[in-house]
């Protein structure tokens, strides 16, 4: 079965292009805020959509998506309205491909059958479960794609090549390289090691490559889009968010415009890149 991450990453090849995906949490600063965010991202130049699911414990994530999270947990997030949120995104975007990013967890808590199948209704096209590795397949991964959703990996600088055929074996959509050792937030280092690393994970599947974690400009955009399919950025845009929070940690007028001012160009750096 094809999804629209699918179809996307086609499309970019086609065209030529690494692609931009951007993270942003599900109900941050308030869930209508949020959706208004949603929105704006494709039209600003995102090519993929992470939206993360609060969680109380996102050991992998760094202070400020950690923030982001209790924000949105603050203001009434759960499992099942990051899911509504998704129905309301698609009642006018059916194109954009839309991956629900987070933890175990909260799935298990709300049941994974019924989350796979809600979580598809509302067309959600796959996900990304940092704390399931691969010997935990049979928990969620074999089902979300029996369900027809992709199951997006992470490998990350520490991952072997001993150990990248475990962990691509059950992937698809693409695989997410997080360039850093370490939580997110963190600036990379180096950006010369990037196409190194890429090639390696391709000589290892065909599936397409982002890259993720440290990103924050244009210029860095540009640097990770001459060796990635597409690059991650979530960080930024979070902080972006928090920049314009009123005293309630509310979202304000200029909330969604200086998220997508952001992603615009960050999706400019992103094309301009040679590759």
């Amino acid at each position: 079965m094809t999804t629209r991450i699918d179809t996307r990453f086609a499309a970019l090849k086609q065209e030529g292009r690494a692609g931009l995906v951007t993270f942003v949490m599900a109900g941050d600063p308030d869930p209508v805020a949020s959706l208004d965010i949603l929105l704006a991202l494709p039209k600003a130049g995102a090519d993929v959509i992470e939206l993360g699911m609060p969680f109380t414990d996102p050991m992998a994530d760094g202070p400020t998506i950690q923030a982001a999270g209790l924000r949105a947990l603050a203001a009434g997030m759960t499992l099942s309205k990051t899911i509504d949120l998704v129905k309301a995104f698609r009642s006018e975007d059916t194109t954009t491909p839309l991956v629900l990013m987070g933890y175990y967890n909260p799935i298990y808590v709300y049941g994974v059958e019924r989350f796979l199948q809600d979580a598809k209704a509302a067309g959600v096209d796959g996900l990304v479960v940092v704390d399931l590795p691969p010997e935990e397949d049979a928990e969620l991964c074999i089902p979300a794609l029996k369900a027809g959703l992709n199951f997006i990996r992470l490998a990350t600088p520490t991952t072997d090549d001993k150990r990248l055929p475990a962990v691509l074996s059950n992937t698809s959509g693409f695989v997410y390289y997080v360039s850093i050792t370490g939580i997110t937030g963190m600036a990379i280092p180096d950006y010369s090691h990037v196409g190194a690393a890429v090639q390696r994970i391709k000589n290892h599947t065909n599936l397409p490559v982002a890259v993720g974690f440290g990103v924050r400009t244009a210029a860095n955009a540009a640097s990770i889009a001459q060796y990635a399919d597409a690059v991650v950025v979530g960080t930024a845009l979070i902080d972006a968010i928090k920049s314009t929070l009123d005293v309630a940690n509310k979202g304000t007028m200029k909330t969604t415009q200086v998220v997508a001012s952001l992603v615009a160009e960050l999706a400019s750096g992103v094309r301009q890149a040679s590759r």
